[in-house]
């Protein structure tokens, strides 16, 4: 019982595993993917902003 409780201990205190190389390509591509939609949005914000904005306003207790 006493060694169970110190393996415990031991583990917490363990650094955590490094990222494996399919966690951090898939993290690349999610990145990728945000970075593109976020210029997208740039891009229709710079064409038509007041009209995008309009859009968002609430009419009527909406």
């Amino acid at each position: 019982m006493r060694q169970e409780k110190n393996r415990r201990h031991t583990r917490s205190e363990e650094e955590p595993p490094e990222p494996t190389r399919l966690g951090a390509d898939r993290r690349d591509k999610l990145d990728d993917a945000a970075e593109a939609l976020l210029d997208e949005i740039d891009d229709v914000l710079e064409e038509n902003a007041a009209e995008f904005v309009r859009s968002y306003i609430q009419k009527g207790g909406e």
